[in-house]
């Protein structure tokens, strides 16, 4: 790695790195450069992928990206669906709770829980995802179910460590949940709190319902949606690859919509 740096930083001509006994930190002139080699990377991994996918039938290369929730809970059968259906095709999930920019190929796929907003992007809209309060039965039989939002600061809540804008905005509509008695930045980790009988948490209906154990408290009083799409880059409308994984995923979702509304 060494070499690798010395001669990046002499076909640069720049210092990349400032080297001392603890290791090796970033100077100015790397960080300014950072942006422009993730979007050479991004892009040429996207080539790479691109490359891979020609040919007869569906084959190669497809990335998807959704959040930690939708990649861990919805979608392992969707994707294992595609690789039974289509042997030729490999999957890269890549599970984040930051939007990976399609238009620099970061993925080829991505579900969305807002509008996307560039006109580049191909998107169909699957409907909005029900949320809603939860607890174990076992923790309920310990400390009772709240009757009011109010009765909820008696009680041990699962929230958020560092929100997000959305759920600080969310905040300003729910300010009962700005006291949490355990708090962790992963929806997945504040899921299985919940299903373990930590305390009150905010999870999606659909997955509470398939949840033995949880039921959902106050449904009149707290029930915030979020707007789910299926996005893809344009250029790839015509790519076999992107389009049948574009299609399962939309499918797939409506399904967990309706699942979640019904």
């Amino acid at each position: 790695m060494g070499r690798h740096i010395a001669a990046l930083e002499a076909a640069l001509g720049l210092a990349l790195f400032t080297r001392s006994q603890t290791g090796l930190l970033a100077t100015e002139a790397a960080r300014a450069l950072q942006p422009h080699a993730q979007a050479m990377e991004s892009m040429a991994a996207s080539l790479e992928r691109t490359a891979a996918s020609y040919g007869d039938g569906v084959r190669g290369v497809v990335r998807v990206t959704a959040s930690e929730v939708v990649g861990i809970e919805v979608l392992p059968p969707v994707l294992a669906g595609l690789r039974a259906r289509y042997p030729d095709l490999a999957i890269e999930l890549l599970l984040s709770n930051q939007v990976q920019d399609l238009l620099q190929r970061e993925a080829d796929v991505a579900v969305r829980m807002a509008r996307p907003v560039q006109e580049q992007l191909v998107a169909r809209r699957v409907g909005a995802v029900a949320l809603g309060l939860h607890a174990h039965e076992s923790y309920l039989a310990q400390r009772g179910a709240p009757a009011t939002l109010d009765d909820l600061s008696g009680h041990d809540l699962i929230g958020y460590d560092r929100p997000s804008p959305y759920v600080r905005e969310a905040l300003k509509r729910w300010p009962q949940f700005g006291r949490t008695a355990l708090r962790c930045d992963s929806d997945v980790a504040q899921l299985a709190l919940t299903r373990a009988g930590a305390g009150i948490g905010i999870c999606q209906v659909a997955l509470a319902r398939r949840s033995p154990g949880l039921v959902r408290l106050l449904p009149d009083a707290f029930a915030p949606q979020l707007e789910t799409w299926v996005t893809m880059h344009e250029d790839l409308r015509d790519s076999p690859r992107c389009r049948v994984a574009f299609d399962a995923l939309a499918a797939a979702l409506e399904a967990h919509v309706a699942a979640g509304a019904a």
